[in-house]
């Protein structure tokens, strides 16, 4: 495989509360306090981010930010797609809006081929400007992605300048979806608002919840996605820490959520999907050490995750 390379992304203005761009220096200090130098090991990127804007008044309150959340798609685009060429990037995200540019960059890197989306997550991301009950932009990600405006569930109004950089972001990269629904494969959402679930309905999104998981077996389950995935010739595995169960790991995340995966479970999903040699990108997202009511917990368990799932990148697979 190629090289690693780790994308640091420390942005958090999709979010609505601050402090997950600090998450990426969390799990570094994590890595740091037991000794590891995984973080001397690889090449890394600082992408620029606009966390400033934060003070800014918003313009929007059904798209929060959403000019500046268009920008740092931009960059992370632009930063995949060029080193998708010479790298495997493992990207470190602060808020969940930010996959939206990672998305971006591998399809405008693969605009031939069917790109395979796995969402570890608590929440489907499905949101767009006219269904959001919060405004934040990380619960929109997928929808911009799909270039999907959900309006069959439409509840807001949306203003002319916000259609337009809505309509910004959902071109960035490739003009017109980055993924098709089929394409699309959740494991662990279960906070979710109806727009969200009637959206899940029509376009026949797959969602492996954690008990379906416990129940049928995680390598069952996993294999059964990889078959429906099949006909993609690459993937990308989105790793939001909020899928980990809030009361066994830690609250340290923007919104978390109660019964979901423990870390080995999202280390086994993500290893066997790793084996398919079809994975050209990961992104762990949504530390946030302001919220962790148990030091640095989230940040040490996300860390045990990247450091496991690297190693199965680095190990020959046979």
């Amino acid at each position: 495989m190629k090289p690693i390379k780790l994308i640091k992304n420390r942005s958090d203005i999709g979010a609505g509360t601050r402090g997950s761009d600090l998450g990426v220096d969390a799990i570094e200090i994590a890595a740091i306090n037991q000794g590891s130098d995984y973080f001397n090991q690889f090449p890394f990127e600082d992408i620029k981010t606009h966390n400033e804007s934060i003070y800014d008044k918003n313009r929007s309150t059904v798209a929060k930010r959403i000019e500046h959340v268009v920008e740092q798609c931009i960059r992370l685009n632009n930063s995949i797609h060029k080193n998708l060429k010479d790298y495997f990037p493992i990207v470190l995200s602060g808020d969940h809006s930010s996959a939206l540019g990672t998305i971006s960059g591998i399809k405008s890197a693969f605009p031939e081929q069917n790109v395979g989306v796995i969402w570890i997550d608590a929440h489907a991301d499905l949101h767009s400007p006219y269904t959001s009950p919060s405004g934040n932009i990380h619960g929109m990600p997928l929808a911009a992605a799909l270039a999907n405006d959900n309006l069959d569930s439409k509840t807001n109004a949306v203003d002319p300048d916000t259609q337009k950089y809505w309509e910004d972001m959902k071109q960035i990269g490739y003009k017109g979806p980055k993924i098709q629904p089929e394409n699309l494969v959740y494991f662990g959402v279960r906070d979710t608002e109806e727009a969200e679930d009637q959206q899940m309905e029509r376009l026949s999104i797959r969602n492996y919840k954690v008990d379906e998981v416990r129940y049928r077996g995680l390598e069952t389950c996993v294999a059964e996605a990889l078959v429906k995935l099949s006909h993609c010739e690459v993937l990308y595995i989105s790793f939001d820490v909020d899928s980990m169960d809030c009361d066994l790991i830690s609250y340290g995340t923007g919104t978390p959520v109660a019964k979901g995966f423990d870390q080995y479970e999202v280390i086994a999903i993500i290893d066997q999907i790793i084996k398919t040699k079809k994975v050209v990108c990961i992104e762990v997202v949504e530390v946030n050490p302001l919220l962790d009511t148990k030091g640095n917990k989230m940040a040490e368990t996300a860390f045990q995750v990247l450091e496991a799932v690297t190693s199965t990148l680095v190990l020959p697979i046979e």
